[in-house]
Parts: structure tokens; C-alpha cells; sequence
């Protein structure tokens, strides 16, 4: 949880006081912008007579990149499993097909759709559950 941190600063101008109050939020993880951030200081902060060696710097900037792709693929990880939670509506009151554990083929009428853990189950009528990347064809 983000914990606020306030400061006051007063000021006084012609026998006017004002009073400002700022808050700062302390985050529990750092961003890309972050890693920017500490990146800049360590370069405007080196020691001009023991510079930060070429391989440093390279290692340092391929982590940021990764991090970055990480950050760019989680984002698009979200938007996919939104799509699928979206599309998976559409299948209530249609009847569809899949094969089950065992390998025999199965129909079943969608009730109603289940949204757990960023996992998409489909819950049919006779009571059964099923994946929605189960399902082979929708009528």
C-alpha cells in the first residue's frame, strides 16, 4: 500500500503567511521510468577518472529493454484475456462442442460464463465446466 508522506512549507511575503502542504506516495515497485531515473543519476554521478566501463552500460541497457518488453507484453497479455472474457459472453445459451478427457466428443448448452484468476470457464447446463480453449464448434 502507498503511504503518504506530508510536508508543510510556509512562506511569508508583506505580513501574508501561506501555508502549502505536499504529499509524497512511497510505491513497493519500481517502474521503467524508475530504472531511467536511476540510470541518469549513476551516469551524471560517476567518477570522471573511473568512468562506467562499456560492458556495464551495455549490460544495464539490455536490462532495461527487457524490462521494458516485459512491461509491453504483460500489457499485451491483459488486452488478450480481456478479448477472451468478452468473446466468451457471447457464448451463453449457444450450444458447444468439445471433446472431453476421455477423447469422446460433446455438446453442451453454455449457462453462464466464470471469470477466476484471469482464467475463462464456461459453465454448461448439465452442470458440467469447460475450458474455454476446449471448445472445437459453436452452433
Amino acid at each position: 500500500m502507498a503511504d503518504p508522506i506530508s510536508g508543510v512549507n510556509s512562506s511569508s511575503t508583506g505580513g501574508t503567511t501561506t501555508t502549502q502542504t505536499t504529499e509524497r506516495t512511497i510505491k513497493n515497485e519500481l517502474g521503467k521510468d524508475d530504472f531511467l531515473k536511476l540510470l541518469i543519476a549513476q551516469l551524471t554521478n560517476q567518477d570522471p577518472l573511473d568512468p562506467l566501463k562499456d560492458q556495464d552500460f551495455i549490460a544495464q541497457m539490455a536490462q532495461f529493454t527487457a524490462l521494458e518488453q516485459t512491461t509491453n507484453m504483460a500489457k499485451g497479455i491483459e488486452t488478450l484475456t480481456k478479448l477472451s472474457m468478452t468473446s466468451a459472453v457471447g457464448y451463453v445459451g449457444r450450444v458447444v462442442g468439445y471433446t472431453d478427457d476421455e477423447g469422446n466428443s460433446k455438446a453442451g448448452t453454455v449457462q453462464y460464463v466464470e471469470f477466476k484468476d484471469g482464467a475463462v470457464t464456461l459453465k454448461l447446463t448439465d452442470g458440467s465446466s469447460l475450458a474455454l480453449d476446449k471448445v472445437e464448434q459453436v452452433a
